[in-house]
């Protein structure tokens, strides 16, 4: 078999909902939908970990965060070999474009054979982005990105013009690399994009891409406050969120949001044309994903660091060799099954946790781990449930992925309550830091009467009334006994 060329997308914070692919109706993005339309769209694919580091550390590893030991962004990723050592070993002409977020060292190849550095946090010297900037006239400009702080997520226009902004100076190195590679080999592109991460700063004229006005309300359903975590409280705190709802400020974030979503297609569209038009695009495996989504407005908080759809609902969308095009799949999956993906298509093994894209198991169950122990969050997540443990809560939420949107926790109500231990079971089993939990103890899904004992299922039970308005729920009957 000849290796596939292979072409990795990747933005940040990019919700599925955000495409027109997977249900978007707010902006056009039909450079992503025509890899929907040629390729597999996978619509239940989610991230090993809802932050930026962790996330990518598992796709490039192809292991999960507890084997990777690394939980958070400010953790070192693990020396384990990568994707693209895998590549770089087998004859491949390996380069990155844009934002890696590698630690603790920023600029290191990690496998690539070379890199077009571009990441948020950097310097002239050490930054491409920034010395190209410098070299085309805006070295002056001090966050090119948009200013953070207070700021972060306070609508910017793009300080830099379009030309010289960060997604068009991903698109035009990624479409020098395809032109000046060695045509001997074949090659893998990692192409990066920040966007549309915050501080959400568009260029002219995509700021004016849409009317903020105009859009629709965040998805706020009423009880949607069980479903929240402290992590959902920190972020809002430390990214100057917390001070109350401003509907106008609101609209606008989102239109920021959408119209970077918009500029980011177009980058895409650029690419995919210079596969075109070198003839590459049937031999080259392309795969367009996020290392995680964006709350934006929905349960009335932001950021990301949470399991529910938003934050943690990734889009995945592969073409190529072995992808029938505009074929659907609904078996959950992982992004650590990036690796084992990219193997195949270069004719490699992977002794990895994930598994190849080509051959989803449609009963499988996915996992997700944020932070670790006492501060850890995980998740199950099923064809049909998705079962979330927050540690630092000492909470259990439950979801019935059936019903669409994520409104309710189930993980109170007695009904649901052999899910819930078949679920916590194999969480159990699975994340090595619950062996040991006492859920019982700390969590509880029992029918609550008055005058029950006071042990600690009852305490819990009690407890579990403050959590959730489903907590408890009345129940007639256990089972009904033809009388």
């Amino acid at each position: 078999m000849t290796p596939s060329n292979v072409l990795l997308i990747m933005c940040d914070q990019l919700r599925a909902d955000a495409i027109g692919a997977y249900g978007g109706t707010i902006v056009p993005t039909p450079n992503m939908d025509r890899l929907a339309r040629e390729g597999a769209r996978y619509t239940s694919a989610y991230t090993a970990s809802p932050v930026c580091v962790p996330s990518r550390a598992s796709l490039i590893t192809g292991n999960e965060p507890q084997t990777n030991a690394c939980y958070e962004n400010e953790m070192p990723m693990p020396d384990t070999s990568t994707v693209m050592d895998l590549l770089t070993d087998a004859g491949y002409v390996t380069h990155g474009v844009g934002k890696m977020h590698f630690t603790p060292d920023g600029q290191e190849l990690r496998g690539f054979v070379s890199r077009d550095t571009g990441e948020e946090f950097g310097t002239v010297d050490d930054d491409d982005y920034l010395a190209y900037l410098e070299e085309v006239g805006f070295g002056y400009v001090e966050h090119p990105h948009g200013l953070r702080d207070e700021m972060y997520y306070i609508p910017q226009l793009s300080p830099v013009p379009e030309e010289h902004h960060f997604s068009h100076w991903v698109a035009d190195r990624s479409i020098a690399f395809i032109e000046e590679r060695d045509d001997d080999a074949p090659f893998f592109l990692w192409s990066s994009f920040i966007a549309p991460h915050p501080p959400f700063a568009p260029p002219a004229p995509w700021h004016r891409r849409l009317a903020p006005s105009l859009l629709p309300e965040p998805f706020e359903p009423q009880g949607g406050e069980a479903l929240m975590t402290v992590y959902n409280r920190l972020q809002e705190r430390y990214k100057y969120r917390d001070g109350g709802r401003d509907r106008r400020l609101l609209q606008l974030i989102r239109a920021y949001y959408y119209a970077s979503v918009a500029h980011v297609d177009a980058q895409i569209g650029r690419i995919l044309t210079e596969l075109d038009d070198r003839g590459l695009a049937e031999s080259t495996l392309v795969i367009l994903t996020a290392d995680h989504g964006e709350f934006l407005g929905d349960y009335g908080t932001f950021g990301k660091r949470s399991f529910l759809d938003a934050a943690a609902r990734v889009p995945l969308l592969v073409r190529g060799p072995g992808f029938v095009a505009g074929s659907v799949v609904q078996s959950p999956v992982s992004l650590i099954d990036v690796y084992p993906t990219i193997a195949a298509a270069a004719g490699k093994s992977a002794e990895r946790e994930g598994l190849s894209l080509a051959d989803p198991l449609n009963d499988r169950h996915v996992y997700g781990q944020y932070q670790a122990g006492v501060m850890g969050m995980y998740a199950v997540i099923t064809p049909l449930w998705k079962y979330i443990w927050s540690a630092p809560d000492q909470r259990e939420i439950l979801i019935d992925r059936r019903s669409g949107k994520e409104s309710m926790n189930l993980a109170y109500n007695v009904r649901t309550r052999a899910t819930l231990e078949q679920l916590r079971a194999e969480a159990c089993e699975h994340f090595a830091d619950l062996a040991d939990v006492d859920f019982d103890a700390l969590s509880s899904n029992v029918t609550l009467r008055l005058g029950a004992p006071a042990d600690a299922r009852g305490l819990a039970a009690l407890a579990s009334l403050e959590l959730d308005p489903d907590a408890a729920t009345l129940v007639v009957r256990e089972s009904w006994d033809g009388e």
